[in-house]
C-alpha cells in the first residue's frame, strides 16, 4: 500500500493554481484527490450547463497538475461513486495516508460533510484558508464588529482606502466621489445596443465533449440544455475573456450595467464570473486590470469604479457574510413567502416576455445578468411570495457562477429579503414600470406595464402593488418606500380591491399568465 504524507482535496470550485494546498506540496511525498459524485450534481441539484462546466474545468486543472508533475487522484463521473464519504472511503482503503488537507469550501454544507466524516473516521483532516480572496476572513471579522448595521459601501470604502484603489491625494478617491452608480443606470434608444463584436466564447474540445457525453449518460435527466455550452473551462481561456471585456466591452459597461434587450443575453457585460467563482481568475488582477485601463483611457471613471465596486464592495462583503450568517439565511422567511416556484422558471413557458427571454436564457446558457437575476425573475419571486428555500434552489442550480457562499446572500438576503435586512436595507420591489424604462421586453408583450387591476395588466405590477398593502408595516419605516403607501392609500377603493382579486387570481392560477 503506498504512503501519502497530505492527501489534498481540492473541490470543484477551488481550481487555483496558487492554493494554499499547493504551497508545500511535495510530489514524492503528496497526492491531489478530485472527484465528480452523483450526489452533488442531484442533491443539491446541478444543471447540465453548469455540472458540465464544473466537470470539464476540474479535469483540464487535474490535467495541468500532471503536466507540472503532481500526483492526481482523479475520480470521474463514470466511475458511479454516489458521493464524497463513498469516494474518500475508497481512496483511503487504497492508500496508507497520514493527513488530509482541504481549503475551506464555499459551502457549508460540505464543510460540514467532510468535517464529520473525518471526525467520524478518526482521521486528521487541516483546513487551510481560502487565498482567493482580497481579504482573509479574520479581517471581514475584525471589522464587522465596529457597526451596529454594517453595509457594503462602508466595507467597499475600506477595502479601496486599505488597498489604495482607484485612490488620489489624501486617501480621496479619484473623480471625488466614492460610489458612480447615479451615473450607471441609462438604458437603450430605440435602436437598441450598438454592440461592435461578439464576447469571446470557446467552442468545446475533446475533453469538454467527453464530459457532454458522460453527463448525459450518467445524468440525463438534469434541467437545461448543453448544446451551446462555450464557457471558459481553464484558466489561460479565463484571462482572454478578461482581456476581451477590458477591450470590448467595459468602456459601456458603467453606462448600461442595467439595461436589458430582446436576444441580447450578453451586452456589455464581463462574464467572468464563473472563472472568478472557480478561481480561475483571482479578484486582485481582475481589479488592476479594470484600474489599469482607467488610467490608460480605456474606460471611462464610472464604468470601471462600477466594475470594480462589484468585485472588492460586493463579492468580498458577501464572501465574509456567508460565514456569519449561513445557518441564519437557510431557515429565514422574515416576509413568510409561501408559495411555491412556478414550473416556468424550469421551463421558460410564460405569457411574461421578461420572464420568458430571462429563464430561457437561463436554461440556453446558465446564465443571465445580474439586473435580469434581481429585477425579473428575482423581483417575481419576491412579490408573488416563493418560498426562499425553493428560489434558492432554482439560482444554485441553473446558474454556472453559483457556488453557495455567494448565491445563498445574494438570492435569499438580497433578492428575497428573506433574512429581514442583513444584507439589504430594503426589499428591493418595483413595478412592470421600471422593467419596461430599462428594456424593451413589454413592447412585445401581452401585458401592460402601468395597468395593476385590469385583464391586460402586468403581473408585476399588480403584484407590486398587493406587496405595498400586505407588507406596510414593514414599508413605512422606509423614507423611499413609505411614500408607495400613501400612493396605495390614494388610490380608489374600488381599484384597491380589483388589484387584490387580481393578485389572488395570480396566486392561484400563476401558471396561465
Amino acid at each position: 500500500m503506498d504512503k501519502i504524507r497530505n492527501l489534498c482535496i481540492i473541490l470543484g470550485d477551488q481550481l487555483n493554481h496558487n492554493s494554499s494546498i499547493l504551497s508545500d506540496f511535495d510530489s514524492k511525498k503528496d497526492m491531489v484527490w478530485m472527484a465528480e459524485v452523483m450526489s452533488e450534481s442531484v442533491n443539491p441539484l446541478s444543471s447540465k450547463q453548469r455540472t458540465t462546466l464544473f466537470f470539464s474545468a476540474m479535469r483540464h486543472f487535474s490535467e495541468e497538475l500532471k503536466q507540472k508533475r503532481i500526483k492526481v487522484e482523479y475520480i470521474e463521473i463514470n466511475d458511479g461513486i454516489k458521493n464524497f464519504v463513498d469516494a474518500l472511503e475508497k481512496t483511503i482503503a487504497n492508500y496508507d495516508i497520514g493527513c488530509f488537507q482541504c481549503v475551506i469550501p464555499g459551502d457549508i454544507r460540505v464543510y460540514k460533510l467532510l468535517s464529520d466524516f473525518f471526525k467520524e473516521k478518526e482521521k486528521n483532516i487541516e483546513w487551510l484558508e481560502d487565498t482567493h480572496f482580497i481579504a482573509k476572513k479574520s479581517e471581514f471579522d475584525e471589522w464587522i464588529k465596529k457597526y451596529k448595521k454594517p453595509r457594503m459601501e462602508y466595507w467597499y470604502r475600506y477595502i479601496r482606502k486599505s488597498r489604495k484603489v482607484l485612490l488620489g491625494d489624501n486617501e480621496k478617491p479619484i473623480g471625488g466621489k466614492w460610489n458612480l452608480d447615479f451615473l450607471n443606470r441609462k438604458s437603450f434608444d430605440k435602436s437598441g445596443p450598438q454592440l461592435t463584436q461578439k464576447p469571446l466564447r470557446f467552442k468545446p474540445d475533446e475533453i469538454t465533449k467527453k464530459v457532454i457525453i458522460d453527463i448525459e449518460k450518467k445524468l440525463p435527466n438534469l434541467p437545461g440544455h448543453v448544446s451551446k455550452f462555450d464557457w471558459a473551462v481553464t484558466r489561460k481561456q479565463a484571462l482572454k475573456v478578461l482581456d476581451d471585456f477590458i477591450e470590448f466591452r467595459l468602456s459601456l459597461y458603467g453606462d448600461y450595467q442595467d439595461a436589458m434587450w430582446m436576444k441580447e443575453p450578453w451586452l456589455y457585460h464581463s462574464m467572468i464570473s464563473s472563472c472568478l467563482n472557480l478561481k480561475l481568475l483571482n479578484p486582485e488582477e481582475v481589479i488592476k486590470a479594470v484600474e489599469q485601463a482607467y488610467y490608460k483611457n480605456k474606460a471611462p471613471l464610472n464604468a470601471a469604479e462600477g466594475f470594480i465596486r462589484q468585485i472588492i464592495g460586493w463579492r468580498e462583503y458577501i464572501h465574509g457574510l456567508y460565514w456569519l450568517y449561513s445557518d441564519v439565511w437557510m431557515n429565514s422567511n422574515a416576509l413568510k413567502a409561501k408559495h411555491a416556484l412556478p414550473n416556468f422558471y424550469w421551463t421558460g413557458k410564460t405569457k411574461m416576455t421578461c420572464i420568458n427571454e430571462s429563464v430561457n436564457q437561463v436554461i440556453e446558457y446558465g446564465y443571465s445578468h445580474h439586473i435580469q437575476r434581481l429585477m425579473v425573475t428575482g423581483l417575481f419571486s419576491l412579490l408573488y411570495g416563493v418560498k426562499p428555500s425553493e428560489i434558492h434552489t432554482w439560482y444554485l442550480s441553473m446558474f454556472v457562477d453559483a457556488v453557495a457562499w455567494t448565491e445563498v446572500p445574494n438570492t435569499i438576503g438580497m433578492s428575497q429579503y428573506a433574512d429581514g435586512g442583513i444584507v439589504g436595507s430594503k426589499p428591493y420591489i418595483a413595478s412592470g414600470a421600471y422593467i419596461n424604462r430599462m428594456s424593451n421586453y413589454c413592447k412585445n408583450c401581452n401585458y401592460e406595464p402601468t395597468k395593476s387591476s385590469e385583464e391586460n395588466a402586468c403581473p408585476f405590477t399588480t403584484l407590486y402593488w398587493y406587496f405595498v398593502y400586505k407588507n406596510r408595516s414593514l414599508l413605512k419605516n422606509n423614507p423611499r418606500l413609505s411614500m408607495q403607501i400613501k400612493n396605495w392609500d390614494r388610490k380608489e377603493k374600488k381599484i384597491q380591491k380589483e388589484i387584490i382579486k387580481r393578485s389572488k387570481k395570480l396566486f392561484n392560477n400563476v401558471e396561465l399568465f
